[in-house]
């Protein structure tokens, strides 16, 4: 507990410390790099999870706090964007009152207000009626929102947790302008309007998106660009060659491991690569509303049948699919060891007596032989590789699966809209937070960002009591309850594997740092470009 309270003390008080850069940052150039989609299903920060949000509408935009952008990879460093400094809670740590920064302007010159910042966050912790906040659940710990001025935003909970501060630094709550939310909630689904470090040029839908430098922006010195150029291109053989043709420097997100091997090969010293643990999986929702995976023993057969001590080595030499784990990212304080895994069905260590019991329960639900389409999304990295693994490792119980691929947006929509049997799904977070990161898994009534249309209230009851837990023992063993409920007794998710981030780029975009998200630190304030 006294490791908790030091961490959590840490995390409020630390601020953002420049470092000692080993070279001087040139000012000027225009970045161009590669998004892997389509397009964007919108342009909202609040209402969409997908990286194509987050890569091309980021820089357009300010938070209240963040990631440390400077040491983006220590999970438990952050920093004030449009805040003055990070308070330290008062009333048992149930109030956290920000002081706003005074010198922050919206691109059309009005000025950004604790009261815009209060606007933004209660759409995003309790969205009006037909307003979507795929994150809402994060903050299940908020009361109340306050601005009684212009300078100050004042955050009620309702209970002390140490979620808090890590939700708060969501690199998708863009701070928007109350005066549009007011009049319109919808309007920056399709519109564009920030205080970031870029103001807003061009956008061709499914092609590339623009922005210029913002001389106002509040960072003084910042951005070191003059500007940047997204392009969409959901086919990894169309990004891989803009970077070794020099069209593109670099690809946020990621490739596998041979792309990097080639590319290094290819171009020696005029690449750089950097590698992380990565904070995003690969999941399988089946549809509770459709027969028969409405039905615990179908669902579990599914991930019963799927070897994941054996296939993640395979697919690790040529995806970005690598580390075998459940619901809490590996490596942190929550996550399972081994022993704590094989508990778990999907996660026997003999994996011909998991398909035995599999085939076993698929005669007892009357589902034998079993077909059914597989929705699963046009990006080839990991998604087409989950796809084509999990549709061969449910063939040996029987089972035959066909896949139904669509573009980002159509995908996206369709899941919402429960229109699928059984869905690939990702399970990508962005600050390393367990507790928070669990809402994914909660029934929609509760989480937007889950697609599984069922109700649990036991599964909801442990993760509550998960999250008002300050004894870390206690919090543990109810992680492993609560990974036990969605993973192996009500198989409402089918976790396959976390990915691992290979980010390899041109050498002469400097400032990059890597961290365990790719959707963290996304603003390129801190890019530049040397040549």
């Amino acid at each position: 507990m006294r490791r908790w309270i030091a961490m959590a003390l840490a995390i409020v008080l630390a601020g953002f410390v420049p470092a000692r850069a080993a070279e001087t940052p040139k000012r000027g150039g225009i970045l161009t790099f590669m998004i892997p989609a389509d397009s964007p299903p919108s342009f909202d920060g609040h209402r969409e999870s997908t990286f194509a949000t987050i890569h091309a509408m980021a820089p357009f935009y300010s938070v209240l706090i963040r990631a440390n952008p400077d040491n983006p990879a220590a999970t438990t460093e952050f920093a004030c964007d449009v805040c003055v400094a990070l308070p330290a809670p008062t009333d048992g740590g149930k109030v956290y009152t920000f002081t706003i920064r005074d010198d922050v302007r919206f691109t059309d010159g009005a000025p950004l207000t604790a009261r815009d910042v209060a606007a933004s966050w209660n759409k995003i912790v309790n969205p009006g009626e037909g307003v979507a906040s795929v994150r809402r659940g994060y903050y299940s710990m908020v009361d109340k929102i306050e601005a009684p001025d212009a300078k100050t935003v004042v955050f009620r909970l309702k209970f002390a947790t140490a979620a808090f501060i890590p939700a708060l630094a969501d690199p998708y709550a863009f701070i928007y302008k109350k005066e549009i939310l007011d009049r319109d909630p919808h309007w920056y689904e399709k519109n564009i309007l920030g205080s970031g470090p870029f103001r807003f040029e061009k956008y061709e839908a499914g092609q590339s998106i623009s922005g210029v430098r913002n001389p106002d922006y509040h960072h003084k010195g910042l951005p070191w660009l003059d500007g940047f150029v997204g392009l969409f291109a959901d086919k990894q053989s169309v990004r891989v060659a803009a970077i070794r043709g020099d069209r593109a420097a670099i690809e946020f997100r990621g490739f596998p491991p041979a792309t990097r091997d080639e590319l290094v090969a290819a171009l020696g010293d005029k690449l750089t690569v950097q590698e992380s643990d990565w904070n995003c999986g690969a999941l399988i929702t089946p549809n509770h509303k459709r027969k028969p995976f409405d039905d615990a023993r179908v669902r579990r057969a599914l991930t019963l049948a799927i070897d994941r001590w054996g296939g993640a080595p395979t697919l690790a030499k040529i995806t970005i699919a690598k580390t075998v784990g459940g619901v809490a990212f590996p490596g942190s304080p929550l996550a399972a060891t081994r022993a704590e895994l094989e508990q778990i069905a999907g996660y026997w260590p003999d994996i011909e007596k998991s398909r035995a019991e599999a085939r076993r329960l698929l005669r007892e639900a009357g589902a034998e032989g079993l077909t059914f389409e597989l929705l699963n999304r046009n990006v080839d990295q990991p998604y087409k590789f989950n796809a084509t693994w999990a549709i061969d490792e449910w063939s040996k119980i029987g089972v035959k699966a066909t896949q139904r691929v669509m573009s980002t947006g159509p995908y996206t929509e369709a899941m919402r809209r429960g229109e699928f049997a059984v869905a690939l799904d990702g399970d990508c977070q962005n600050i390393v937070n367990p507790l928070a990161d669990g809402t994914k898994y909660l029934p929609g009534s509760v989480s937007d960002s889950n697609y599984g249309n069922y109700e649990d209230p036991e599964e909801v009851e442990i993760y509550n009591q998960m999250l008002r837990e300050t004894d870390f023992s206690r919090q543990r063993a109810l992680m492993r309850q609560f990974e036990k409920r969605v993973l192996d007794t009500e198989a409402h998710e089918m976790f396959l594997l976390w990915r691992y981030r290979i980010v390899p780029y041109r050498s002469y975009v400097k400032g990059f740092k890597i961290s365990p998200s790719h959707y963290v630190n996304q603003d390129l304030s801190s890019i530049w470009l040397d040549k």
